[in-house]
């Protein structure tokens, strides 16, 4: 069971895709392990980005992350980071597939709709910033044992 950090950031919320692209997720039988909506204030979005310091386009994406509300969530599953990622689509709306979140909703680069953990290590990372200690709940839904087949 794998766990990842997903994001669906301001436009998704002011869009009101969130229950469309959360239930993308769970029809692809992933289970939401934690979730809320917040506002991401600076600190958070500093330490969430710290890669992409000094990158010239960090200031527009603290800055945009930081403008309205996201929600936050972790999901799990069997290679849960790479089935989101499938599921997200390519970076770049524009570019990104049909039947993909990006392909269907967005057009834009900046804009994109939701993120991603990319890695084992960076979900465990996103995870500690964006929930604390006894936020990730463990439980079982009845379709566990179809979905854990390799």
């Amino acid at each position: 069971m794998e766990r990842t950090l997903i994001i669906l950031k301001p436009d998704a919320v002011q869009r009101r895709l969130v229950g469309e692209v959360i239930g993308r997720f769970e029809r692809k039988g992933l289970r939401i392990a934690a979730m809320k909506l917040m506002k991401i204030s600076a600190e958070t979005a500093a330490t969430h980005y710290a890669d992409h310091k000094g990158k010239p386009f960090y200031d527009s994406l603290v800055g945009f992350m930081t403008s309205e509300p996201v929600v936050a969530m972790v999901l799990e599953g069997h290679k849960a980071i790479e089935v989101c990622r499938k599921l997200m689509g390519a970076t770049f709306g524009f570019a990104a597939e049909p039947g993909t979140i990006r392909g269907d909703f967005g057009i834009s680069n900046q804009f994109n709709l939701v993120h991603g953990s990319d890695s084992a290590d960076a979900a465990k990372r996103e995870i500690e910033i964006f929930f604390a200690e006894g936020g990730v709940i463990d439980y079982s839904v009845a379709d566990d044992a179809w979905n854990a087949a390799d």
